[in-house]
C-alpha cells in the first residue's frame, strides 16, 4: 500500500472522472506518494495549516499506471513515484485528514 495527500475537492473532481491527476504529473511527470512512515512528514512539510485533506490508500498493485521507487535527496529518503494517472479502483479506501 501506498499513500497520496491530496484536496477533498480534487479526489471529488477524480470521481467524477474516473481516474485522480495530481498537478506535478504534469509539472513532474508523476504524482508523488508516500509509505505509511513517510505521510506525517509530508503532510508536515508540504501541507501545515491545509485543511479539506484526503489521504488514499492505494494498491500498487492495482495501479495502471507504473511506479517506481525513486531518492528525494531534499530529504534523502526513498518514496513511491507513480508515472500516470491514478485509477479510481485502485485507491482501496480514502482517509479524511
Amino acid at each position: 500500500m501506498i499513500y497520496h495527500v491530496t484536496q477533498k475537492a480534487a479526489w471529488e473532481k477524480a470521481l467524477q472522472n474516473g481516474f485522480y491527476e495530481a498537478p506535478s504529473l504534469h509539472t513532474e511527470g508523476f504524482i508523488h506518494a508516500s509509505a505509511i512512515n513517510q505521510v506525517t512528514g509530508v503532510l508536515e512539510r508540504y501541507f501545515e495549516n491545509q485543511s479539506n485533506l484526503v489521504l488514499l490508500h492505494i494498491d500498487e498493485n492495482k495501479l495502471t499506471s507504473p511506479v517506481k521507487y525513486q531518492l528525494a535527496t531534499s530529504v534523502e529518503e526513498i518514496f513511491p513515484h507513480i508515472f500516470g494517472p491514478i485509477n479510481i479502483d485502485a485507491v482501496e479506501k480514502t482517509e479524511i485528514l
